[in-house]
């Protein structure tokens, strides 16, 4: 069933709705004084990166080599609530474990293939010795199933990088075969961060219904993600006011550049996959593009409490599967069609023609596993937001909030339906005329 069918699937029916994983599975004021974050493992104070909905990869150190085991393998994964898929990736989950370590460190990452095809390991942005990079049939041969390879290298720059396959990028990576670098620098400059996030962006073509990611899809994306989690499966990142915070973010779509908008702050990008940028180029924005195959940085303080989203700025990027193949049905007069078809079809009732908002809590029925222009529910509404969207809690006590509890308003900061006697003391008419 293609993405139009479902769409007058769905019409028919009666419109839209709503919609620690294991190895192998997949108040206003001053900010009051507290302890910085006890996470500080790396040189200078720099503290261990958190992956969220992900794990970083375990490393063993031997000899002076720091080791670690790769398995690229099938993967039954859950998109958001409603939605799952059967994709590929490595140890049990897309996106693949985050790779953390030092500058200078030399590695060894043992690879093996599980998958029905050959694979390889690229290195993504990481400068090595050539038979290290990972490009079959160029600097290597193919991993067939059941080998293992090994790859030995250093990392001898510091920055945020991505690993993905190098043999049949298409149907791999369109899959879930992906995953992120970070090497922290030996000697850091500039102020020190109190949490430091990764975050990778993908696309994916999944008919709503079917369980396969499409990889021969150009266009027609359908769901979209952070760390493979399409909203409202994406974990929040939760912060403290007035801690320094710093955001990896990773690209590997098939296809699209995300502008990923940040509300209720501003921050600088302090790195690209190609190193460091100078504090005097650095400028502040509330959006950042991060191309497709590249890696973007940022830094920022936020001051302001509350739950505050960040999400691509395309906007059928926040919408989950079918969004962007619906008809153009706003504004048409469905008066004369809906008692035509429910003498046919008891209950039917056209949808769109105000308007996609309210879909979200129709509660309508739809195709097995699909999540149709599904959010989730927030604190005073259904989000309608979905697929490359989360939130930043900003807490005074991040330490001890509940990252899935919702911000606490004080009295008289919410906007609310305006009082008659205040819009009149205004001079406002909201029964003005134009025209």
């Amino acid at each position: 069933m293609d993405r139009r069918k479902f769409v007058q699937f769905g019409v028919a029916a009666g419109g839209a709705l709503l919609a620690s994983q294991t190895f192998g599975q997949n108040n206003p004021g001053a900010a009051p004084s507290r302890p910085a974050p006890k996470r500080a493992v790396f040189p200078g104070g720099q503290v261990a990166v958190t992956t969220p909905n992900g794990v970083t990869l375990p490393l063993k150190e031997k000899d002076g080599v720091k080791i670690g085991h790769l398995v690229a393998m099938p993967v039954k994964h859950t998109f958001a609530p409603g939605l799952e898929g059967d994709c590929w990736g490595y140890n049990g989950r897309t996106i693949g474990p985050t790779i953390e370590v030092v500058e200078g460190d030399r590695v060894r990452f043992y690879v093996t293939n599980k998958l029905p095809e050959p694979t390889t390991v690229h290195w993504h942005g990481v400068i090595l010795p050539n038979g290290m990079d990972g490009v079959s049939g160029l600097n290597q041969r193919p991993i067939k199933p059941g080998e293992t390879f090994v790859y030995e290298f250093t990392f001898r720059h510091a920055g945020t990088y991505m690993y993905h396959p190098h043999y049949d990028e298409m149907t791999q990576m369109a899959l879930g075969m992906m995953g992120m670098i970070v090497v922290h620098p030996k000697r850091p400059k500039g102020p020190p961060v109190d949490r430091d996030f990764v975050l990778m962006t993908h696309e994916w073509k999944i008919t709503p219904g079917s369980r396969r990611p499409d990889p021969n899809e150009m266009t027609d994306f359908n769901v979209l993600t952070f760390n493979s989690k399409a909203f409202p499966g994406t974990e929040p990142l939760l912060v403290g006011r007035g801690e320094r915070v710093r955001i990896r973010f990773g690209n590997l779509s098939a296809m699209d550049h995300h502008p990923i908008h940040f509300h209720g702050l501003t921050f600088e990008t302090t790195w690209t996959d190609g190193g460091e940028i100078p504090a005097a180029a650095r400028h502040p924005e509330t959006t950042v593009l991060v191309p497709v195959g590249s890696t973007r940085v940022i830094e920022f303080v936020p001051n302001e409490l509350g739950d505050w989203a960040f999400h691509c700025h395309m906007t059928h990027h926040v919408m989950n599967q079918m969004g962007h193949g619906m008809p153009v049905m706003v504004g048409a007069d469905a008066r004369k069609i809906d008692p035509k078809v429910q003498s046919l079809l008891p209950g039917y009732m056209t949808m769109g023609q105000t308007g996609m908002g309210d879909m979200a809590e129709m509660g309508m029925p739809v195709p097995k596993n699909s999540i149709p222009m599904g959010g989730g529910p927030g604190p005073f509404s259904s989000i309608d937001m979905g697929g490359m969207f989360t939130i930043l809690k900003v807490r005074d006590n991040p330490e001890t909030a509940d990252p899935k509890g919702w911000y606490q308003h004080p009295k008289g900061t919410v906007a609310e339906r305006a009082e008659e006697t205040l819009m009149k003391a205004d001079g406002i008419d909201p029964d003005v005329k134009f025209g």
